[in-house]
């Protein structure tokens, strides 16, 4: 049963995990062999894993990590990740080239220049997506074409335009777009990258889950490093692509003691919440505009590879509104003491929002009870973006907007 706390927005139910199979696409030999991918893409670096301690010890809890991946390649996104690697995977397929094989120098050779450049790679995107793919087209010497939903930010255009894609906003929502992506596409012979999964769909969104996984990667060496583990991972869903890698991963990693699981989406976008409502172990699409700030969440339909692995890990399922996200983005830009002050845009900053709410505001105690989140506990959570929208970030951080 769903549960609300109208006085922050919220909605939540907290679930009982499944089967826990642990699904050999995430073993650590496949996450091996993405990272080794990565590492030969021009830039690579791993971003860093943040120890906010004065804020932990302001809000009661033990330990807050944030993965900020308002750096990566240069892109503020993490979407790159899982774009780069599916794309690499499929001309692999398609040039006979050995999957261990496909690094980035491999496909740059100039014997597969002349046939990369008679393809066109297409997405549906509400900007960090298709930026990733535009960036990966750029390199390889192919060509892009972006479709992108109505209300898409115009700063989110340019960027995906600036490494030479093609770009139409359409006049649809985002579950729409990517809908006409694939009849276009299917028309004109394009390759479409896209991380929602269905019945005649997996490969590709498969990859791209398996190239996000170069940033759990990364953070659990972060971790280490410093002698910690999570007891507590927040995840932001929109198909739920990622957060299905990130659940994945981390729970074979800390399989003696798995992380307790928590899927964040937008109030009006939450589909994962409505499956895990419906109990029959589908997923299950909500439907409208998907109307809120948090773009890169805006997503109506569930990846089918993704809610079969979150429905078997997640304990709790929760929505926000926009003043969650927003705070968030506040809370990051507005350091305290020597904490790292952190570039978070709309989407990345919602799990610092949705912590904010559960450990200071009294209508959550419960919540906050549910999810046994206090002093011994070790959060993760995942900046998925910088300032990708500039003049939307300086409007919440500046000006207050979307206050609550």
């Amino acid at each position: 049963m769903i549960q609300k706390i109208a006085s922050c927005g919220i909605s939540y139910l907290i679930a009982k995990p499944g089967k826990q199979r642990r699904p050999t696409e995430f073993s650590d030999s496949a996450v091996r062999q993405v990272l080794r991918f990565h590492r030969t893409l021009p830039g690579y670096r791993p971003t860093g894993l943040v120890r906010l301690r004065r804020l932990a010890r302001r809000w009661n809890i033990g330990n807050i990590l944030v993965k900020d991946e308002s750096t990566r390649f240069g892109l503020k996104a993490f979407k790159v990740l899982g774009g780069s690697y599916a794309v690499a995977r499929m001309l692999a397929q398609e040039l006979g080239v050995p999957g261990e094989q496909a690094d980035f120098s491999a496909l740059t050779d100039e014997t597969y220049r002349r046939q990369l450049a008679s393809v066109t790679l297409a997405t549906a995107t509400d900007g960090n997506h298709g930026r990733g793919v535009a960036w990966v087209a750029e390199q390889l010497g192919m060509q892009a074409v972006i479709y992108m939903p109505k209300g898409s930010a115009q700063a989110r255009v340019e960027n995906i335009r600036s490494h030479g894609a093609k770009v139409e906003v359409t006049a649809l929502n985002y579950d729409d777009t990517v809908r006409l992506v694939w009849e276009t596409a299917r028309q004109n012979g394009w390759r479409v990258i896209q991380d929602t999964a269905w019945e005649e769909y997996q490969d590709i969104p498969r990859w791209i889950m398996q190239g996000y996984t170069t940033l759990s990667a990364e953070t659990v060496a972060q971790m280490a490093e410093s002698g910690l583990r999570p007891t507590h991972v927040f995840v932001q869903a929109g198909v739920g692509a990622f957060a299905a890698a990130m659940v994945a991963h981390l729970a074979q990693v800390f399989a003696q003691r798995p992380p307790r699981f928590v899927v964040l989406e937008p109030n009006r976008a939450a589909c994962m919440l409505a499956s895990a409502r419906a109990g029959d172990g589908r997923p299950h699409a909500v439907t409208g505009d998907l109307d809120t700030i948090m773009a890169g969440l805006a997503c109506g339909e569930p990846s089918t590879l993704a809610w079969d692995i979150l429905r078997e890990w997640v304990c709790g399922f929760i929505s926000c509104g926009n003043a969650t996200a927003a705070n968030g983005m506040r809370i990051l830009a507005n350091s305290i003491g020597d904490d790292t002050t952190i570039e978070a845009g709309e989407s990345g900053a919602v799990g610092i929002g949705l912590l904010d709410r559960l450990a200071n505001h009294p209508d959550c105690a419960v919540l906050r009870k549910e999810l046994e989140l206090g002093p011994e506990s070790t959060v993760l959570v995942f900046n998925t973006e910088g300032a990708t929208d500039p003049v939307n970030y300086r409007d919440v951080v500046w000006y207050g907007k979307y206050g609550g």
